[in-house]
């Protein structure tokens, strides 16, 4: 299906349709996910998006959750977290990862078409050396790389810039269409400011990036999103930049920027926002806590998640765009706080035992 041309009222019965069987799915196959849904009072059959139960992100940090046998799982994704935080882990098999890489496809295609570019990776080639085990930022890598060919990696191990190899994959890709992807802060950090730093100014005017996460640390700076692309405009002729929105818990589930500078669902994954002290839902306009709904985890209970994360929706179907579903902005995450939602509670509480 195309991701952005299915209106609302058909958008959500195939998505209702879909994440109830999938909350049935897990609350059959995972012992810690159907006690939840039993301790909460829940039901795997709703009427509603807005009443799917949800599990707070933070869940996936405090255990181990999976519906499928342990055999089956050929890749676990961990998020990012500095030296001794806790990390969300996310189990995959097969058929989970091939969706959510067949989706991300389906996304994409909008903005770069069907063939391959030539592609700069901003970051460093050592980040994909274990293929078991990824980090969020290792699988974003591999998931955008499916859309490149002759990948060049742009940072040395120490994470400064390999200008002498940049000048020669520009030389060699001279008049083609180049796609460059890479995580936010890193591109400002490693790239923007070193090239500022050393007086070079490169012509990236006929190339994409595509870029998302760290904006936590980018806002501490006051580095907005309109700073940030008129920044890599000036220093890089970049006129063609689109950040996403995802998550590891989610993966494959990415709400992507539109010409108009909004956040867009997709036909398999939609938003709600939900008022952070009763998390009612939110009419379009308020600001609330952002739940992402996606159809494409199956290998894990990741259907249906609250986030940390602040958002206003401000439509449906009416962007002046042109792409239908919601659309919405993330103005980052709430203070620190445990969100005290039934689900916390009781992952304190669960006997140890291997999270299936």
């Amino acid at each position: 299906m195309e991701p952005y041309k299915t209106k609302k009222t058909m958008k959500q019965s195939y998505l209702l349709t879909e994440l109830n069987t999938l909350t049935r799915f897990h609350y059959d196959h995972c012992e810690p996910y159907r006690n939840i849904i039993n301790k909460a009072g829940q039901k795997t059959l709703v009427h509603s998006l807005e009443t799917v139960p949800y599990l707070p992100v933070q869940l996936f940090k405090m255990m181990d959750l999976y519906s499928v046998n342990k055999k089956d799982i050929f890749k676990i994704l961990t998020s990012s977290g500095t030296t001794g935080q806790k990390v969300s882990k996310i189990f995959l098999d097969k058929e989970t990862a091939s969706a959510q890489t067949r989706a991300l496809v389906t996304v994409m295609k909008p903005l770069i078409g069907s063939k391959r570019l030539p592609m700069i990776i901003i970051d460093t080639k050592s980040i994909l050396k274990d293929r078991k085990s990824f980090s969020a930022r290792g699988a974003g890598i591999l998931g955008f790389a499916n859309f490149g060919r002759s990948p060049f990696y742009l940072f040395h191990e120490d994470m400064s810039v390999d200008w002498t190899g940049l000048m020669g994959f520009l030389e060699k890709n001279k008049g083609e269409k180049i796609l460059l992807f890479g995580f936010t802060f890193m591109i400002w950090k490693h790239f923007y400011k070193e090239a500022v730093q050393r007086g070079i100014q490169i012509d990236l005017g006929n190339s994409i990036l595509i870029h998302g996460g760290g904006w936590k640390k980018l806002r501490e700076e006051a580095v907005s999103n309109d700073v940030f692309k008129g920044s890599l405009l000036n220093q890089f002729g970049l006129r063609n930049v689109h950040n996403y929105y995802g998550m590891v818990e989610q993966i494959g589930s990415i709400f992507l920027e539109c010409t108009q500078g909004h956040l867009h669902t997709p036909i398999y994954a939609d938003v709600i926002i939900r008022d952070p002290i009763s998390f009612k839902p939110l009419m379009f306009g308020q600001q609330g806590l952002i739940q992402v709904l996606s159809v494409l985890p199956k290998s894990y209970p990741g259907h249906s998640l609250l986030t940390e994360d602040l958002g206003i929706v401000h439509g449906e179907d009416d962007c002046p765009c042109g792409w239908k579903g919601k659309y919405f902005t993330v103005y980052g995450r709430i203070p620190k706080a445990e969100l005290r939602g039934c689900s916390d509670t009781f992952a304190f509480d669960l006997k140890a035992g291997d999270g299936k």
